[in-house]
């Protein structure tokens, strides 16, 4: 037990909190107020511009054809469940433009569950930074959710061309695309940063999240109608519900009926926007909050 030096003055613990808030000194690693929190992150938005960047840039930078798997990953995903539920389900059975309304789902989905999958690695896979320096960890998730956005761009090129190859024209309802991933784009970084929070604390949760997001495609009707399914009143009224509101099918069914003709012309049930503008406002700030108030605990342990 180390003695103070002689002559060295003594305090209480209360004095010395007092001595310490009177010059400025806080605790090392102390979460910061939420608005501080804030501030902190604006601050480094270039740094979480950056790091979206060069994610992105090195994804496939092993691959021979490089950023082109960036659209190819999700086209082959749609050829294969073109093929799947399409051509051996008939699920394109009373569908119409089903390439335009399957390709939309797939990449609509795709960009939630990467944003999601990618919140799983933000602090696992970046420890050695998160030990290294001091900065909001925040920045973490938050450039990975960036960088699926950065994506989703390339996506968006590849699914114009394939919209105009069937058929599918620019038109005023197209600009409806804008908010629609707007809000999608909250609810997915929201969702991230409570995933990520999770699996920092519980990293097994990675390992089952690829079954939990299997079977929220199944039930975002990615590659079915699920106007068809609930039309035919089959099952019981909470599960109808449960599909109705589920986010990813809102987001899914907006960009559907932006885009596609055959729903454009139909009446856009009137609950969808009200329920998307909820979820990514519950889960943006809930994600974040959430996110923030183990901001001291990441890294350690």
């Amino acid at each position: 037990m180390s003695t103070p030096a002689p002559g060295a003055p003594t305090y209480a613990p209360g004095e010395l909190a007092a001595l310490a808030a009177r010059h400025g000194l806080t605790v090392s690693g102390a979460r910061p107020s939420l608005p501080a929190y804030l501030r902190q992150l604006w601050g480094r938005r270039h740094f979480i511009s950056a790091f979206a960047t060069a994610k992105l840039t090195a994804q496939y930078s092993q691959a021979k054809l490089g950023q082109v798997w960036q659209i190819m990953t999700p086209l082959l995903n749609a050829a294969v469940y073109y093929f799947i539920f399409g051509v051996l389900m008939d699920t394109r059975r009373g569908v119409e433009d089903f390439v335009p309304f399957l390709v939309t789902g797939v990449f609509i989905w795709t960009f939630t569950s990467s944003s999601i999958t990618a919140g799983t690695r933000a602090i696992s896979g970046n420890i050695g930074l998160v030990r290294a320096l001091h900065f909001p960890r925040a920045s973490l998730p938050v450039a990975l959710a960036l960088q699926q956005v950065q994506q989703l761009l390339f996506s968006l090129g590849a699914l114009t061309l394939i919209l105009l190859v069937f058929g599918q024209f620019p038109r005023p309802s197209w600009l409806l695309a804008v908010p629609a991933l707007a809000l999608q784009a909250v609810f997915n970084t929201g969702v991230s940063m409570a995933v990520a929070r999770l699996t920092a604390k519980t990293p097994d949760i990675a390992q089952l999240m690829p079954f939990v997001l299997r079977t929220w495609m199944y039930s975002s009707g990615v590659m079915w109608s699920l106007d068809h399914l609930l039309a035919g009143e089959r099952l019981p009224h909470a599960v109808m519900v449960i599909l109705e509101y589920n986010p990813a099918a809102l987001y899914i069914n907006l960009m559907r009926y932006a885009l596609i003709d055959s729903y454009t012309g139909a009446q856009l049930p009137p609950h969808v926007w009200a329920a998307a503008a909820g979820w990514a406002l519950l889960c943006g700030v809930a994600g974040f909050v959430y996110f923030w108030k183990a901001e001291e605990t990441y890294g350690r342990g």
